[in-house]
């Protein structure tokens, strides 16, 4: 039965991280949504509507940053752009990692320095992400943004 929950727990996890990693792109969107729906809902406006507030600024959001990413030429300015949005990843993914590691390591040095790299390795899949996403609509407008 004890083997059981362990690979049960394993299995948690991975499934948790492998969560993690496919949503981090949406780390800064999601935040900004949230935050613009309970101002909304903590200003008097109903429910349903602030809903719909958290929704078009979470879209908006990430609109904004793929139509910079497409628009910018400048390689630093779009690197800005990705940096904006990859470090709330990567202090998710450092949240994360921590909340995990906390449960199973003992020293404080070692939970933060594996929460560390938990972090950069979120914030290296949110960036790869956001590469891919534009790219793909790149791809699909049939041409190069330097062309």
């Amino acid at each position: 039965m004890i083997i059981l929950a362990i690979f049960a727990s394993i299995a948690v996890i991975s499934i948790l991280c492998w969560l993690m990693f496919s949503l981090a792109v949406y780390a800064l969107p999601v935040s900004l949504g949230v935050s613009a729906g309970m101002l909304a809902h903590n200003s008097g406006i109903g429910t349903l509507s602030a809903i719909l507030i958290g929704l078009m600024s979470a879209g908006l959001t990430l609109f904004v940053m793929q139509f910079l990413l497409l628009v910018l030429s400048s390689a630093y300015l779009r690197l800005i752009v990705l940096t904006a949005f990859v470090m709330p990843a990567a202090i998710a993914g450092y949240c994360a990692t921590y909340g995990i590691v906390e449960h199973f390591v003992a020293p404080p040095f070692w939970q933060t320095a594996i929460s560390l790299i938990g972090g950069a390795a979120v914030c290296a899949t949110a960036f790869v992400g956001f590469t891919d996403m534009v790219a793909g609509q790149i791809a699909g407008s049939g041409g190069h943004p330097d062309s």
